[in-house]
């Protein structure tokens, strides 16, 4: 198998401000510059600089087009902007990697990315923003721990396999009761807001706001009709694709792999009157109080991962926010979904059109022994992770909002050619 003559020792000794791109090598992810630079030559003092800001994006043949569900595609001006400063932060004489999470560099970094975070989504004061880990999957034990007794009654919409497991764990620590599921239809549907039967005493209604293997996207949200209860949402794979309306809801969570960093990070926005009224079994690591009391810092947090969604969220910023790059995600869907739904039946999406998600589409081949060729063909033409979920089958391509337009347009050309082929 062929390998890059850079090595990982060779690349932290280049300029680190030099324009890389990665080869679509197998072997390897570390990028070959393109240019010959100057040996950095070691130093310790620490010389501080003006961090510069995220070069606008830009496109390399170099790179495969990654249609991941998560950990997912990056954009690339990001991972160039933080490739330049892998080896020597903004003149710290270190690595973000390497930093103290409590010196003044690290505190910068999560302050600004908590700052940018609330520009985007408009977070306001009555609203704490942690950064936390443990992924999505620890919120479904987090949050009824928090906010609930054991004796709580709560109502859980279930849209797909992630609404599902988060009301399995909520059995625990409460009383959830499933007022909505879309198994009998296999998660192509979402439910009528007001034929909802909602408890009278529910301390929450939760809802899993995109289901990232079915691909079903709330384009609204319902109402809780207990005016003591507040709206919970699960919303890891359409986090900062759209504008939200934050104060409808009294926590959202997130996983960050999806669309605004690597794995390892989750984000938790919860009303701040929420906060304090633990379980006392409640693990330490769980409860939000100590998690707002101590900024995030109670004890080393995912530094690098924070520092990463940081750089994505001035990027989204730099875009002109939510509601341009929501823009461009519709227009990526509308691509994708038009090609499916005009092949003649050769390709075909199982979700109801007014529910389709922008973010995750799965969709099937008539002829389903052609789905195995699919992958293994648009693999060869530098489209990778399409095939779908073990549980539901077929394809799924995520197009997050990193996923640039041309991944999008060459997918759809590959397909219009391998119906060509095979149809």
């Amino acid at each position: 198998m062929a390998t890059s003559a850079t090595t990982p020792n060779t690349l932290l000794l280049k300029n680190p401000t030099a324009r890389a791109t990665v080869k679509p090598s197998p072997t390897h992810a570390f990028p070959t510059p393109r240019a010959t630079a100057k040996p950095l030559s070691i130093k310790c003092q620490h010389s501080a600089t003006t961090a510069a800001p995220v070069s606008p994006p830009t496109t390399s043949t170099d790179r495969l087009f990654n249609f991941a569900a998560g950990p997912a595609t990056l954009p690339e001006n990001v991972l160039l902007k933080a490739q330049s400063e892998l080896y020597n932060w903004r003149g710290a004489g270190m690595s973000v990697m390497e930093m103290s999470h409590r010196g003044k560099e690290f505190l910068s970094i999560i302050q600004k990315a908590e700052s940018d975070l609330r520009k985007l989504l408009d977070i306001s004061d009555d609203y704490a923003v942690l950064f936390l880990q443990g992924g999505a999957t620890t919120q479904f034990a987090s949050i009824p721990l928090n906010i609930c007794k054991p004796e709580d009654p709560v109502d859980y919409i279930v849209t797909g396999s992630w609404g599902d497991k988060a009301y399995k764990e909520a059995t625990k620590y409460c009383k959830p009761k499933v007022i909505w599921t879309g198994k009998p239809e296999k998660y192509t549907g979402l439910p009528v807001f007001d034929e909802l039967d909602q408890s009278i005493n529910a301390r929450y209604l939760h809802i899993c706001a995109n289901e990232t293997i079915h691909g079903v996207e709330f384009k609204d949200y319902p109402t809780v009709k207990n005016k003591d209860a507040v709206l919970v949402a699960d919303m890891s794979s359409n986090f900062c694709s759209k504008p939200v309306d934050v104060s409808k809801f009294g926590i959202i969570y997130a996983g960050a792999q999806k669309n605004v960093g690597p794995s390892g990070v989750t984000i938790v926005i919860i009303r701040k009157d929420l906060i304090g009224h633990a379980q006392e079994s409640t693990p330490v690591m769980l409860d939000y109080k100590i998690h707002a009391d101590n900024n995030s810092l109670y004890n080393t947090p995912p530094c690098y991962g924070i520092y990463m969604c940081g750089l994505v969220f001035e990027d989204l910023l730099a875009q002109g926010g939510l509601v341009e790059v929501e823009k461009k995600n519709v227009k990526k869907a509308q691509i994708l979904y038009d090609a499916i739904d005009g092949s003649g039946g050769f390709y075909r999406s199982p979700v109801e059109k007014s529910v389709r998600s922008l973010m995750n589409v799965p969709f099937t081949l008539e002829k389903a022994e052609l789905e195995g060729e699919f992958v293994k063909e648009a693999a060869k033409e530098g489209m990778v992770q399409l095939k779908g979920h073990r549980s539901v089958g077929g394809m799924r391509a995520s197009i997050y909002n990193a996923m640039p337009l041309a991944g999008v347009e060459k997918l759809v050309a590959f397909m219009k050619e391998f119906q060509a082929k095979h149809g």
